[in-house]
């Protein structure tokens, strides 16, 4: 075996063997140069879709809380609607006190409104 201190001997020409090692350097370099970009590119554009994931999660979060306010509204509405249609109906203007006042007219002026019509 030979000693790993001792010059490796070739038998190209030296001007050969250094045109070839430079060329196989640049080519690794080369080589080297595309995967570090490489690398670069798609580091930023996982950067680019964890931030973009992250602006629709907070979306989606906020879409689902307004959705949640809608359908209990919706639910307040259909029980409100059920209630109505539970209670008699009763004409806006025939309410609280109007309502009482109107009776009263009413059976105040009714004998009088016969009596009238009777003997006249």
């Amino acid at each position: 075996m030979k000693k790993e201190s001792e010059a490796k001997s070739y038998k190209s020409p030296q001007r050969k063997l250094v045109r070839f090692f430079e060329k196989s350097r640049n080519q690794w370099k080369t080589k080297c140069h595309k995967a570090k970009s490489t690398v670069k590119q798609l580091k930023n554009r996982v950067r680019f879709f964890e931030e973009s994931r992250q602006q629709w999660k907070s979306r989606t979060k906020e879409l689902e809380g307004e959705l949640a306010q809608m359908k209990a509204k919706e639910q307040a509405r259909k029980r409100e609607e059920k209630e109505l249609k539970k209670s008699p109906r009763e004409e806006p203007w025939l309410q609280d006190g109007l309502r009482n006042s109107v009776l009263l007219l009413l059976i105040i002026s009714t004998p009088l409104a016969i009596s009238s019509f009777l003997y006249h």
